[in-house]
Protein backbone atom coordinates (compact mmCIF):
# COMPACT_ATOMS: atom_id res chain seq x y z
CA UNK A 1 0.00 0.00 0.00
CA UNK A 2 1.35 3.43 -1.09
CA UNK A 3 2.08 6.11 1.79
CA UNK A 4 -0.45 8.38 1.94
CA UNK A 5 0.43 11.79 2.02
CA UNK A 6 0.24 14.46 5.16
CA UNK A 7 -3.11 16.19 4.98
CA UNK A 8 -2.00 20.03 5.20
CA UNK A 9 -3.49 22.11 8.04
CA UNK A 10 -6.72 24.26 7.77
CA UNK A 11 -6.88 27.80 7.29
CA UNK A 12 -8.79 29.05 10.25
CA UNK A 13 -12.58 29.87 10.66
CA UNK A 14 -12.35 29.57 6.47
CA UNK A 15 -15.36 28.07 4.86
CA UNK A 16 -16.57 26.00 1.73
CA UNK A 17 -20.38 25.98 1.20
CA UNK A 18 -20.86 23.28 -1.10
CA UNK A 19 -24.24 23.47 -3.35
CA UNK A 20 -24.97 21.32 -6.23
CA UNK A 21 -28.81 21.18 -6.87
CA UNK A 22 -31.18 24.03 -7.02
CA UNK A 23 -33.04 23.44 -4.15
CA UNK A 24 -29.06 23.52 -2.37
CA UNK A 25 -28.30 26.99 -3.73
CA UNK A 26 -31.48 28.52 -2.92
CA UNK A 27 -31.09 27.20 0.95
CA UNK A 28 -27.42 28.20 1.18
CA UNK A 29 -27.92 31.29 -0.54
CA UNK A 30 -28.70 32.97 2.97
CA UNK A 31 -25.92 31.13 4.83
CA UNK A 32 -23.21 32.69 1.95
CA UNK A 33 -24.80 36.23 2.22
CA UNK A 34 -24.21 35.99 5.79
CA UNK A 35 -20.55 35.07 5.28
CA UNK A 36 -20.14 38.08 2.54
CA UNK A 37 -22.00 40.25 5.32
CA UNK A 38 -19.15 39.83 7.80
CA UNK A 39 -16.18 39.03 5.80
CA UNK A 40 -16.04 35.76 6.59
CA UNK A 41 -12.99 33.99 4.69
CA UNK A 42 -15.33 31.42 2.22
CA UNK A 43 -15.80 30.09 -1.04
CA UNK A 44 -18.88 28.29 -2.87
CA UNK A 45 -17.87 25.23 -4.52
CA UNK A 46 -20.82 23.95 -7.03
CA UNK A 47 -20.69 19.88 -7.27
CA UNK A 48 -21.93 20.01 -10.68
CA UNK A 49 -24.87 17.50 -9.70
CA UNK A 50 -27.67 19.99 -11.98
CA UNK A 51 -26.48 21.07 -15.05
CA UNK A 52 -29.73 23.20 -16.90
CA UNK A 53 -29.01 26.69 -17.43
CA UNK A 54 -32.62 27.20 -15.16
CA UNK A 55 -31.42 24.70 -12.88
CA UNK A 56 -28.28 26.39 -11.60
CA UNK A 57 -26.75 29.42 -13.49
CA UNK A 58 -30.28 31.21 -13.18
CA UNK A 59 -30.77 30.18 -9.48
CA UNK A 60 -27.62 32.18 -9.00
CA UNK A 61 -28.62 35.30 -11.11
CA UNK A 62 -32.22 35.23 -9.23
CA UNK A 63 -30.66 35.27 -5.43
CA UNK A 64 -27.87 38.23 -6.83
CA UNK A 65 -25.12 35.53 -5.79
CA UNK A 66 -21.92 35.10 -7.44
CA UNK A 67 -20.52 32.25 -9.17
CA UNK A 68 -19.19 29.86 -7.34
CA UNK A 69 -15.33 30.02 -7.22
CA UNK A 70 -15.42 26.19 -8.29
CA UNK A 71 -17.41 24.17 -10.60
CA UNK A 72 -17.33 20.33 -11.10
CA UNK A 73 -17.95 19.62 -14.35
CA UNK A 74 -17.06 16.11 -15.48
CA UNK A 75 -20.51 15.06 -12.81
CA UNK A 76 -23.51 14.87 -15.97
CA UNK A 77 -21.66 12.03 -17.51
CA UNK A 78 -22.19 9.70 -14.29
CA UNK A 79 -24.62 7.80 -14.83
CA UNK A 80 -25.42 5.80 -11.14
CA UNK A 81 -25.57 7.42 -7.48
CA UNK A 82 -21.92 5.59 -6.60
CA UNK A 83 -20.41 6.89 -9.91
CA UNK A 84 -21.93 10.32 -9.34
CA UNK A 85 -20.76 10.27 -5.51
CA UNK A 86 -17.71 8.94 -6.22
CA UNK A 87 -17.03 11.82 -8.91
CA UNK A 88 -18.01 14.63 -6.74
CA UNK A 89 -15.98 12.76 -3.76
CA UNK A 90 -13.43 13.18 -5.61
CA UNK A 91 -13.69 16.81 -7.23
CA UNK A 92 -14.76 18.36 -4.02
CA UNK A 93 -11.39 16.75 -2.12
CA UNK A 94 -8.89 18.29 -4.76
CA UNK A 95 -11.00 21.37 -4.12
CA UNK A 96 -10.54 21.15 -0.22
CA UNK A 97 -6.81 20.19 -0.22
CA UNK A 98 -5.94 23.06 -2.27
CA UNK A 99 -8.57 25.81 -0.26
CA UNK A 100 -7.44 23.78 3.31
CA UNK A 101 -10.95 25.16 4.65
CA UNK A 102 -11.68 24.60 8.61
CA UNK A 103 -15.75 24.49 8.14
CA UNK A 104 -17.74 22.72 4.98
CA UNK A 105 -21.25 22.92 5.13
CA UNK A 106 -23.73 21.07 3.36
CA UNK A 107 -27.14 21.08 3.20
CA UNK A 108 -29.69 18.66 2.70
CA UNK A 109 -29.73 15.03 1.59
CA UNK A 110 -28.66 15.09 -2.41
CA UNK A 111 -25.50 13.02 -3.72
CA UNK A 112 -23.44 16.38 -3.96
CA UNK A 113 -24.11 16.74 0.06
CA UNK A 114 -23.09 13.23 0.79
CA UNK A 115 -19.37 13.58 -1.35
CA UNK A 116 -18.81 17.25 0.88
CA UNK A 117 -19.37 15.46 4.07
CA UNK A 118 -17.36 12.24 3.12
CA UNK A 119 -14.55 14.16 1.93
CA UNK A 120 -14.47 16.93 4.76
CA UNK A 121 -14.77 14.06 7.52
CA UNK A 122 -11.76 12.65 4.90
CA UNK A 123 -9.25 15.21 5.93
CA UNK A 124 -10.69 16.10 9.62
CA UNK A 125 -12.15 19.51 8.90
CA UNK A 126 -15.27 20.25 10.63
CA UNK A 127 -18.58 19.41 8.49
CA UNK A 128 -21.85 20.93 9.04
CA UNK A 129 -24.94 19.31 7.84
CA UNK A 130 -27.41 22.13 7.63
CA UNK A 131 -31.40 20.98 7.59
CA UNK A 132 -30.31 17.79 9.62
CA UNK A 133 -32.06 15.74 11.48
CA UNK A 134 -34.94 14.87 8.73
CA UNK A 135 -36.28 11.08 8.16
CA UNK A 136 -38.56 9.70 5.84
CA UNK A 137 -38.23 6.46 7.51
CA UNK A 138 -38.38 5.26 3.60
CA UNK A 139 -35.22 3.56 3.31
CA UNK A 140 -36.02 3.22 -0.71
CA UNK A 141 -35.22 6.76 -1.08
CA UNK A 142 -31.95 7.57 -2.01
CA UNK A 143 -32.16 10.70 0.37
CA UNK A 144 -32.97 8.73 3.35
CA UNK A 145 -29.49 6.87 2.97
CA UNK A 146 -27.62 10.03 2.21
CA UNK A 147 -29.30 11.68 4.97
CA UNK A 148 -28.81 9.53 7.78
CA UNK A 149 -25.38 9.26 6.87
CA UNK A 150 -24.00 12.81 6.77
CA UNK A 151 -25.97 13.12 10.05
CA UNK A 152 -23.69 10.63 11.46
CA UNK A 153 -20.50 11.80 10.10
CA UNK A 154 -21.46 15.81 11.19
CA UNK A 155 -19.67 17.52 13.90
CA UNK A 156 -22.76 20.21 13.91
CA UNK A 157 -26.02 19.24 12.91
CA UNK A 158 -28.35 22.34 12.52
CA UNK A 159 -31.93 20.95 12.69
CA UNK A 160 -34.87 22.98 11.43
CA UNK A 161 -36.93 21.79 14.47
CA UNK A 162 -37.78 20.35 17.25
CA UNK A 163 -39.01 17.21 15.93
CA UNK A 164 -35.83 16.92 13.76
CA UNK A 165 -33.88 17.53 17.02
CA UNK A 166 -35.37 14.88 18.61
CA UNK A 167 -34.91 12.45 15.39
CA UNK A 168 -30.90 13.13 15.35
CA UNK A 169 -30.81 12.10 19.05
CA UNK A 170 -32.52 8.94 18.53
CA UNK A 171 -30.20 8.02 16.06
CA UNK A 172 -27.19 8.51 18.78
CA UNK A 173 -25.47 11.07 16.26
CA UNK A 174 -22.03 12.25 17.59
CA UNK A 175 -21.91 16.03 16.66
CA UNK A 176 -23.57 18.60 18.59
CA UNK A 177 -27.37 19.39 17.59
CA UNK A 178 -28.41 23.13 17.06
CA UNK A 179 -32.14 23.74 16.30
CA UNK A 180 -31.86 26.66 14.26
CA UNK A 181 -34.81 27.04 11.75
CA UNK A 182 -34.63 26.65 8.43
CA UNK A 183 -32.51 28.64 6.16
CA UNK A 184 -35.80 28.06 3.48
CA UNK A 185 -37.54 30.73 5.60
CA UNK A 186 -34.16 32.85 5.18
CA UNK A 187 -34.86 32.50 1.31
CA UNK A 188 -38.52 33.13 1.02
CA UNK A 189 -38.50 36.30 2.87
CA UNK A 190 -35.58 37.58 1.02
CA UNK A 191 -36.93 37.12 -2.07
CA UNK A 192 -40.68 37.00 -2.03
CA UNK A 193 -41.04 40.70 -2.10
CA UNK A 194 -39.00 40.92 -5.40
CA UNK A 195 -40.53 37.92 -6.90
CA UNK A 196 -43.98 39.34 -7.03
CA UNK A 197 -42.95 42.57 -8.11
CA UNK A 198 -40.37 41.97 -10.77
CA UNK A 199 -41.92 38.37 -11.95
CA UNK A 200 -44.14 38.03 -15.18
CA UNK A 201 -44.96 34.66 -15.43
CA UNK A 202 -48.56 35.15 -14.36
CA UNK A 203 -49.03 37.54 -17.15
CA UNK A 204 -47.03 35.46 -19.90
CA UNK A 205 -49.15 32.49 -18.68
CA UNK A 206 -52.35 34.16 -18.74
CA UNK A 207 -52.97 33.27 -14.95
CA UNK A 208 -54.89 34.51 -12.16
CA UNK A 209 -53.96 34.87 -8.32
CA UNK A 210 -55.63 31.70 -6.83
CA UNK A 211 -57.09 29.97 -10.17
CA UNK A 212 -54.64 27.62 -10.61
CA UNK A 213 -52.79 24.51 -9.52
CA UNK A 214 -48.83 24.25 -9.26
CA UNK A 215 -47.66 20.41 -10.04
CA UNK A 216 -44.18 18.70 -9.64
CA UNK A 217 -42.83 15.06 -9.58
CA UNK A 218 -39.44 14.26 -10.12
CA UNK A 219 -38.30 11.66 -7.07
CA UNK A 220 -36.81 8.73 -7.78
CA UNK A 221 -39.08 6.30 -6.53
CA UNK A 222 -42.06 8.13 -8.46
CA UNK A 223 -40.77 9.15 -11.94
CA UNK A 224 -38.49 5.70 -12.25
CA UNK A 225 -41.01 3.11 -11.82
CA UNK A 226 -43.77 2.69 -14.87
CA UNK A 227 -46.42 2.28 -13.07
CA UNK A 228 -46.20 4.81 -10.46
CA UNK A 229 -45.48 7.52 -12.95
CA UNK A 230 -48.62 6.10 -15.25
CA UNK A 231 -50.68 7.01 -11.86
CA UNK A 232 -49.46 10.77 -12.16
CA UNK A 233 -50.80 10.68 -15.42
CA UNK A 234 -53.35 9.97 -14.54
CA UNK A 235 -53.78 12.37 -11.60
CA UNK A 236 -53.60 15.00 -14.39
CA UNK A 237 -55.78 13.66 -16.43
CA UNK A 238 -58.42 13.57 -13.89
CA UNK A 239 -57.30 16.89 -12.46
CA UNK A 240 -58.17 18.15 -16.36
CA UNK A 241 -61.68 16.46 -16.12
CA UNK A 242 -63.04 16.74 -12.71
CA UNK A 243 -60.99 20.51 -11.29
CA UNK A 244 -61.69 23.02 -13.77
CA UNK A 245 -58.17 24.70 -13.29
CA UNK A 246 -55.18 25.20 -15.24
CA UNK A 247 -52.33 22.95 -14.23
CA UNK A 248 -48.98 24.63 -14.41
CA UNK A 249 -46.15 21.61 -14.34
CA UNK A 250 -42.41 23.21 -14.51
CA UNK A 251 -40.95 19.29 -15.43
CA UNK A 252 -37.95 18.35 -14.55
CA UNK A 253 -35.45 16.88 -16.94
CA UNK A 254 -35.53 13.53 -15.29
CA UNK A 255 -38.99 13.30 -15.65
CA UNK A 256 -38.87 13.72 -19.37
CA UNK A 257 -36.48 11.53 -19.59
CA UNK A 258 -38.57 8.67 -17.98
CA UNK A 259 -41.68 9.75 -20.02
CA UNK A 260 -39.68 8.77 -23.42
CA UNK A 261 -37.87 6.03 -21.84
CA UNK A 262 -41.60 4.16 -21.03
CA UNK A 263 -43.17 5.65 -23.83
CA UNK A 264 -45.58 7.85 -21.96
CA UNK A 265 -45.07 11.14 -23.24
CA UNK A 266 -48.07 10.91 -25.86
CA UNK A 267 -50.24 11.34 -22.84
CA UNK A 268 -49.22 14.79 -21.82
CA UNK A 269 -50.47 16.13 -24.92
CA UNK A 270 -54.29 14.74 -24.86
CA UNK A 271 -54.63 17.01 -21.24
CA UNK A 272 -56.25 20.06 -22.05
CA UNK A 273 -55.55 21.95 -18.58
CA UNK A 274 -51.92 21.49 -18.55
CA UNK A 275 -49.35 24.16 -18.92
CA UNK A 276 -45.75 22.33 -19.57
CA UNK A 277 -43.09 24.50 -18.89
CA UNK A 278 -39.73 24.35 -18.91
CA UNK A 279 -37.53 24.83 -15.17
CA UNK A 280 -38.53 28.12 -13.98
CA UNK A 281 -35.59 30.13 -12.56
CA UNK A 282 -36.62 30.78 -8.55
CA UNK A 283 -38.18 34.04 -8.58
CA UNK A 284 -40.66 32.90 -11.18
CA UNK A 285 -41.02 29.69 -9.24
CA UNK A 286 -41.77 31.35 -5.95
CA UNK A 287 -44.01 34.17 -7.52
CA UNK A 288 -46.15 31.21 -9.34
CA UNK A 289 -46.13 29.00 -6.23
CA UNK A 290 -47.07 31.76 -3.82
CA UNK A 291 -50.36 32.35 -5.96
CA UNK A 292 -51.24 29.14 -6.39
CA UNK A 293 -54.66 27.80 -5.35
CA UNK A 294 -53.29 24.71 -4.30
CA UNK A 295 -49.92 22.92 -5.12
CA UNK A 296 -49.34 19.03 -5.94
CA UNK A 297 -45.85 17.76 -5.50
CA UNK A 298 -43.74 14.72 -4.19
CA UNK A 299 -40.59 17.55 -3.61
CA UNK A 300 -39.39 18.44 0.15
CA UNK A 301 -38.44 21.77 -0.74
CA UNK A 302 -41.88 23.01 -2.14
CA UNK A 303 -43.48 21.42 0.62
CA UNK A 304 -41.56 23.81 2.79
CA UNK A 305 -41.89 26.71 0.61
CA UNK A 306 -45.55 26.09 0.41
CA UNK A 307 -46.71 26.18 3.89
CA UNK A 308 -44.35 29.06 4.51
CA UNK A 309 -46.17 31.18 1.67
CA UNK A 310 -49.56 29.84 3.03
CA UNK A 311 -50.59 27.74 -0.24
CA UNK A 312 -51.98 24.18 0.63
CA UNK A 313 -49.96 21.47 -0.48
CA UNK A 314 -50.91 17.98 -1.71
CA UNK A 315 -47.95 15.65 -1.24
CA UNK A 316 -47.98 12.98 -3.92
CA UNK A 317 -45.66 10.29 -1.42
CA UNK A 318 -46.58 7.58 1.15
CA UNK A 319 -44.56 9.62 3.42
CA UNK A 320 -42.36 12.84 4.18
CA UNK A 321 -39.77 13.96 6.35
CA UNK A 322 -41.38 17.34 6.70
CA UNK A 323 -44.04 16.18 9.44
CA UNK A 324 -44.54 19.46 10.56
CA UNK A 325 -46.17 20.76 7.38
CA UNK A 326 -48.75 17.91 7.99
CA UNK A 327 -49.20 18.72 12.35
CA UNK A 328 -49.77 22.34 11.24
CA UNK A 329 -52.65 22.01 8.43
CA UNK A 330 -50.43 23.17 5.73
CA UNK A 331 -49.88 19.44 3.96
CA UNK A 332 -51.68 16.54 3.40
CA UNK A 333 -50.01 13.11 2.64
CA UNK A 334 -51.92 11.81 -0.54
CA UNK A 335 -50.03 9.04 -2.26
CA UNK A 336 -50.44 8.01 -5.78
CA UNK A 337 -53.82 7.09 -6.37
CA UNK A 338 -55.60 9.35 -8.51
CA UNK A 339 -58.69 9.05 -6.68
CA UNK A 340 -57.51 9.89 -3.36
CA UNK A 341 -55.11 12.74 -4.53
CA UNK A 342 -58.36 14.14 -6.34
CA UNK A 343 -60.31 13.92 -3.01
CA UNK A 344 -57.30 15.81 -0.98
CA UNK A 345 -56.69 18.23 -3.80
CA UNK A 346 -60.32 19.43 -3.84
CA UNK A 347 -60.52 19.50 0.06
CA UNK A 348 -56.75 21.21 0.22
CA UNK A 349 -58.37 24.05 -2.41
CA UNK A 350 -61.25 24.90 0.29
CA UNK A 351 -59.06 25.01 3.11
CA UNK A 352 -58.16 28.21 5.08
CA UNK A 353 -54.30 29.61 4.96
CA UNK A 354 -54.01 30.07 8.66
CA UNK A 355 -51.43 27.65 10.18
CA UNK A 356 -48.58 29.05 11.43
CA UNK A 357 -45.07 28.67 9.97
CA UNK A 358 -42.93 25.82 11.76
CA UNK A 359 -39.62 26.06 10.41
CA UNK A 360 -38.19 29.65 11.94
CA UNK A 361 -38.22 33.15 11.74
CA UNK A 362 -35.78 34.12 9.10
CA UNK A 363 -32.75 34.42 11.11
CA UNK A 364 -31.06 30.66 10.27
CA UNK A 365 -28.26 31.77 8.67
CA UNK A 366 -27.31 34.56 11.73
CA UNK A 367 -27.49 31.29 13.84
CA UNK A 368 -25.40 29.12 11.97
CA UNK A 369 -22.71 31.27 11.41
CA UNK A 370 -22.75 32.52 14.57
CA UNK A 371 -21.95 28.59 15.95
CA UNK A 372 -19.40 27.87 12.92
CA UNK A 373 -17.32 31.04 13.42
CA UNK A 374 -17.43 30.73 17.60
CA UNK A 375 -16.27 28.02 19.66
CA UNK A 376 -19.37 25.79 20.70
CA UNK A 377 -18.62 22.43 21.63
CA UNK A 378 -18.61 19.99 19.07
CA UNK A 379 -19.30 16.76 21.08
CA UNK A 380 -23.21 17.87 23.14
CA UNK A 381 -26.63 17.57 22.18
CA UNK A 382 -26.95 21.25 22.97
Amino acid sequence: MADSKVIPEPVANKTCVVVGTRPGIIKMSPIIAELETRDAPSFTLHAGQHYSHELDDKIFEDLGLDRPKYHLEDVRDAEFHGEQTATMLTGIERVLLEERPEHVLVCGDANFNLAGALAARKLRLTVSHVEAGLRSDDWRMPEEHNRVIIDHISDYLFTPTEVAKRNAIEDNVKGAVHVTGNTIVDAVQRNIGHAQSESEVLDDLSLSAGQYVVFTAHREENVDDPDTLAELLSVLELLDTELGLPVVYPIHPRTVKRLEQFDLSDRLESIDCLELLDPLGYLDFLALLSNAAVTLTDSGGIQEEACITGVPCVTLRENTERPETVEVGANVIAGTDPSVVLEHTSAAIQRESDWSNPFGDGNTAVRIVDTILGTSEKSSHG
